[in-house]
């Protein structure tokens, strides 16, 4: 599968995660074979007003490719003005446009699934945007908006229309959020109707899963997002078994090693006090089955390195025979 210039190396792509996919989470995911990853979301008024924790976001290390840079916003001036800046002092290799994000806060602002609603204003965006900058543009979108409203197909072409060098679909509509069960059927029609690359998105959380999404919808590639959390092991598993290779299933040290590890990057990119508070929404996804509950309750209230340190060392004691 090619993006624009770039060959993915595989089928397997992790998805932009609010909170998660950081520079730390995509080294690693990359690291257990993920083809491609992608950024946070990140606001496009954010990246206009110059505002510095944002413009932080858009930058990306030697070692972070490929890497796609989600942006949202709500207008097609914002988004191009962001792409713009984004295609001159940003590494990353694409730009992908969020217009499937169904969270509250991203749809008061008129962003994210809000857009879907106006499948030419959805044009208008995307081909001002392709022609705005030299990266490959990519679109990530849901169903629609409800169940009586799904406009997948009419939208998809009309970002295919515009330009755009893929185009990712998560299998529920706005209003769905993140219940019930990712519906593959439209994303099969869409992929039968387009010729662009489409990736399909949700509720992919086994090697089963992956294997049925790609053999009944016959997308080019697939995007995990939340099973990916504290499970890079998903990911490395999925891509040896379409390789022929080994499946691997990773010991409790292995495990905690692998949570120490996710800790030290955090810790180099964005200091100590910040890592240890990120690490707490990782912590029992990493060590999930091994029992924990104890170390879970004091790594809440640990401010120091040397804290942090103590407790993975007394974890590797307990399980260095298991």
């Amino acid at each position: 599968m090619k993006i624009g210039k770039f060959e993915l190396k595989n089928k397997v792509i992790i998805a932009p995660l609010a909170g998660y996919t950081n520079y730390s989470y995509r080294k690693i995911m990359r690291e257990f074979g993920a083809s491609l990853c992608y950024t946070e979301m990140i606001s496009a008024k954010g990246i206009n007003f110059k505002n510095k924790r944002t413009l932080e976001m858009t930058k990306i290390e030697e070692d972070d490719h490929l890497v796609n840079m989600q942006l949202f916003g709500g207008t097609k001036e914002d988004l191009v003005k962001a792409a713009i800046y984004i295609d001159k002092y940003s590494d990353c290799d694409i730009i992908d446009l969020n217009m499937g994000c169904p969270v509250k806060k991203v749809l008061k602002a008129k962003s994210g699934s809000y857009l879907l609603k106006d499948p030419d204003n959805i044009y208008e965006i995307v081909k001002a945007v392709v022609e705005s900058v030299s990266k490959p543009v990519t679109v990530k979108i849901r169903l629609g908006q409800t169940k009586n409203t799904i406009n997948v197909l009419e939208v998809a072409k009309k970002i295919e229309k515009a330009g755009a060098s893929a185009i990712c679909i998560h299998g529920r509509t706005q209003s769905d959020l993140y219940k019930g069960k990712a519906n593959y059927d439209y994303i099969r029609i869409v992929k039968e109707q387009v010729k662009i690359p489409v990736i399909a998105n949700g509720d992919i959380k086994s090697i089963e899963d992956a294997e049925y999404v790609l053999d009944y919808t016959k997308c080019d590639a697939i995007m995990i997002g939340r099973s990916s959390i504290g499970n890079p092991w998903l990911i490395q598993n999925i891509v040896n078994h379409f390789e022929g290779k080994e499946l691997l299933e990773p010991t409790a040290i292995e495990r905690i090693q692998m949570v120490k590890k996710h800790y030290e990057l955090l810790k180099d990119e964005m200091g100590e006090k910040l890592a240890i508070l990120n690490l707490r929404s990782l912590f029992s996804r990493y060590l999930k089955g091994l029992d924990v509950k104890e170390y879970k309750l004091r790594l809440m209230k640990i401010t120091k390195e040397q804290e942090m340190n103590d407790l993975f060392k007394e974890m590797e004691v307990k399980y260095e025979n298991s």
